[in-house]
């Protein structure tokens, strides 16, 4: 039996036909930009969730561009998207495994009781529970003196409560004070950008503010004057605000000014220390942070931090990696007496198959205490994936958006194994999928192609994956039937090295590795074995290194750094929304009518007030996932009618936000600022996105490459170094051809590039390789081998070595 779509035509998909077989491990793969996500998201994902949230009862949901899906099941996606950007959001947090630790540890924790000092162990004591108006309070006895205390449940175990979190720095592990130096550049006056986070007419606004409150306290200042030569009160109020208590001590007899208008100025400190409970990630380089100095990072009060389970505390279980948990819950459970076995058997069980099932997706060198934003997209993507696989439904179509990305070609293996799992159940599991190890252990192959954007969006090839191989249409088995060419001459380090000495960090072993300048080297290795700690904690942040002096600058490129706001797309985060905006304010008729350059923007003037500029509104379905519908008002357009009515070369505002890279790179072609910035775009192997392309679409491996761009669109040019954290994540092979021509031309004008990456086609492009290993977490932080990628692969002790 098969899934049955007929006449998909979303986004650039051409009115195709496509059966899906069910109960099949179902790969749809192409070049980047060719229609996958067009067909397996945004067609059958839709399709599949509208069917079955109106078969019980929900109506009015979004109907992709299809004539029909038939055959289909209710739908589940796991895809790179992680919205939670809460810092207390941990890998123990969010799989629950630290929850259910925390019920081990109220049924079989040991504490001191405070009377007698004697230990006693929580299923000894006697319980009580006490009622005074309204509440209760659950108490313990001491077994040997009787002492009444409370009794510790789950709640003191959690450093989000106010039982259990440390009250110093409220169960962050962390203390934050504000780095001044960051903040305030004393050589500049304030008009000339003092303050770091103060830009454009908001600067003007609060200098304006701050000379206000200067004139109501009748404190002398000039303007345009260093801030390094501003009077003693004028800089504690520019800090601290007119609040700060020398002030009001110092100024008592006046009358303080209780608005703007006449003079409050609340200071740079509370700006800062609002919007860190706010948004931690767009202000943390103002601060620096300090491990607590009561908890010492452990984050739980002192009585909770102390309790063990088989003499070991919850902080340092937190700390182990996820597969020295697996082995501390597996002794526990052998060594318990039968009465504590009763208490804990479901939690126990629970965890091993929880941990057993992350592990063999290739994350068991995580640790339950790393915060979930530091993770990569492929990390955070295989957690929701982990949960899936607990689940025993059967007769679900799961959609998985590459299940391999940031994987070892090693840990491929045990995800590989985890897909079959979750099909040998009962299900259909349909991936979009790039790595040649997943397309061999497929069921069925759907190739798109054969090009990018309006160049694809056909089924150029389906069968099996020999079958695929046959087909002379199908741009994947051009690419594997070809001969690819090996590189013949490696750069040599005529520029001399720079070398990062004895890096401890996390789970390096006191490494000294050296690096070569002026060449394309690849940082590799199982994944959890400390190749991002030390090129991004240590290197990029020049921790014990040395020989970096000929180096302009150290650009950092890793996948956490693009923000993703729904307002931002992939013009305004590359700079040239604001150069066409400009462009369409120029015409002659935007100048009649007072159009300037806000009335081109979706979040100003020119607007539909209905979406606010966003082209859809969302249905909020409470137990399921909103729902987006087109906007009425506007019909997606996203502006005013009015504004709409303005063209440049017959195109509206929404018109060109519509338009591939591509397309832009023939309609732009007379405006010289413009084409510079889309032909970088199109370099870094992006000419497929359209420029009004919402920032939350993108894939990990997409956003990071808009962001290498932007940073060669700001390059003048100098002596850079990149440090690029998996460059070619998402790309296809063919992809990743044309890509590595980029970062070898970023070389060959005198640039040094250090990548990580798992791919076994840019290993074998680079000029040097540095790899670590031989495992993840504990187990890892070594180096195994050195060299070039012929010497890798003749060397006996490197796993990356074996896969080239």
């Amino acid at each position: 039996m098969c899934i049955k779509i007929i006449g998909a035509k979303e986004k650039n998909l051409k009115n195709i036909d496509v059966n899906i077989p069910k109960n099949k491990f179902v790969v749809i793969t192409g070049v980047s930009g060719s229609g996958k996500s067009s067909l397996a998201i945004d067609t059958l994902y839709q399709e599949s969730q509208r069917q079955y949230l109106e078969a019980i009862g929900y109506q009015g949901i979004h109907r992709p561009a299809i004539d029909s899906i038939k055959n289909t099941s209710p739908a589940v996606i796991v895809d790179q998207k992680f919205a939670n950007r809460n810092p207390r959001s941990s890998v123990g947090t969010q799989t629950a495994i630290y929850t259910e630790l925390r019920m081990i540890y109220e049924k079989l924790g040991h504490r001191i009781c405070p009377n007698c000092h004697k230990e006693i162990a929580s299923s000894d004591s006697r319980e009580d529970i006490e009622f005074h108006d309204h509440t209760f309070s659950v108490y313990m006895d001491c077994p040997y003196c009787n002492y009444r205390m409370d009794k510790l449940t789950r709640s003191h175990f959690s450093y989000n409560t106010k039982e259990g979190s440390c009250l110093t720095c409220q169960g962050t592990g962390k203390t934050l004070e504000i780095d001044w130096n960051r903040v305030l550049h004393d050589d500049l006056s304030l008009e000339e950008g003092a303050v770091d986070f103060w830009k454009h007419k908001y600067k003007d606004y609060q200098v304006q503010s701050f000379y206000k409150a200067l004139d109501a306290f009748s404190i002398p200042y000039k303007k345009n004057e260093q801030v390094s030569n501003l009077h003693e009160d004028a800089l504690l109020i520019l800090k601290y605000g007119i609040t700060q208590p020398v002030i009001k001590e110092k100024y008592k007899d006046l009358e303080f000014p209780k608005t703007v208008e006449k003079g409050r100025f609340d200071g740079l400190e509370s700006y800062l220390l609002n919007r860190v409970k706010e948004k931690m990630e767009q202000v943390k380089q103002y601060f620096k942070q300090d491990t607590c100095p009561d908890c010492h990072g452990e984050k739980l009060n002192q009585l909770s931090r102390s309790v063990t389970v088989q003499e070991i505390r919850l902080p340092e279980l937190s700390k182990k990696s996820l597969v020295e948990l697996y082995d501390w819950i597996n002794e526990l459970g052998e060594v318990i007496s039968e009465q504590e076995k009763r208490l804990v058997h479901d939690y126990l069980y629970d965890l091993q198959i929880k941990l057993k099932r992350i592990i063999k997706i290739g994350l068991g060198y995580l640790t339950l205490d790393q915060q979930m934003i530091t993770l990569s997209g492929g990390e955070a993507q295989r957690i929701k994936l982990s949960a899936t696989l607990d689940s025993d439904i059967t007769g679900v179509l799961y959609i998985i958006d590459e299940p391999t990305v940031g994987l070892h070609p090693q840990d491929s293996e045990g995800m590989i194994d985890a897909l079959k799992e979750l099909k040998d159940k009962g299900n259909t599991v349909v991936v979009i999928e790039h790595s040649t190890d997943v397309m061999k252990a497929a069921d069925y192959i759907i190739d798109m192609g054969p090009g990018a954007g309006k160049h694809g969006g056909y089924v150029v090839a389906q069968g099996t994956y020999n079958e695929i191989l046959g087909q002379e249409h199908s741009v994947t088995g051009k690419y594997l039937n070809s001969e690819h060419n090996v590189k013949q001459e490696y750069r040599k380090a005529i520029h001399g090295w720079f070398t990062i000495h004895h890096a401890k960090l996390h789970n390096l072993k006191d490494i000294t590795v050296s690096f070569p300048i002026g060449c394309f080297t690849s940082v590799s290795g199982v994944s959890g074995s400390g190749k991002s700690t030390l090129i991004f904690d240590l290197l990029a942040k020049q921790i014990d290194v040395t020989g970096i002096e000929s180096f302009d600058q150290i650009i950092p490129i890793h996948q956490q750094q693009i923000t993703r706001m729904k307002r931002s797309n992939v013009a305004t985060y590359s700079g040239l929304l604001d150069d066409i905006r400009k462009l369409f304010a120029s015409i002659d008729e935007s100048k009649q009518r007072g159009y300037n350059s806000q009335y081109f923007s979706f979040n100003s003037k020119g607007r539909c007030e209905h979406c606010e500029g966003l082209g859809y509104v969302e249905n909020n379905l409470l137990f399921f996932e909103n729902i987006t519908t087109v906007c009425p008002v506007c019909q997606g357009k996203q502006f005013k009618a009015e504004v709409l009515e303005i063209k440049l070369n017959k195109k509206s505002i929404s018109d060109v936000l519509h338009l591939s890279i591509e397309e832009a790179l023939s309609f732009f072609k007379q405006y010289p600022t413009i084409m510079k910035k889309l032909n970088l775009l199109s370099d870094v192997g992006l000419e497929y996105l359209e420029l009004g392309q919402s920032l939350t679409t993108l894939s990990g491996g997409e956003g990071q490459r808009l962001k290498l761009a932007s940073e060669l669109m700001k390059s003048k040019h100098k002596k850079n170094l990149y440090l690029i954290d998996e460059p070619t994540m998402g790309l296809h092979p063919l992809d990743v051809e044309h890509f590595l021509v980029l970062l070898n031309r970023l070389v060959d004008e005198g640039d040094t590039v250090i990548v990580v990456e798992h791919s076994t086609q840019v290993i074998n492009d680079s000029d040097w390789v540095i790899d670590l290993g031989p495992y993840g977490g504990g187990k890892g932080g070594e180096v195994i081998a050195q060299g070039t990628p012929e010497e890798i692969k003749q060397h006996s002790k490197s796993i990356t070595g074996k896969y080239l």
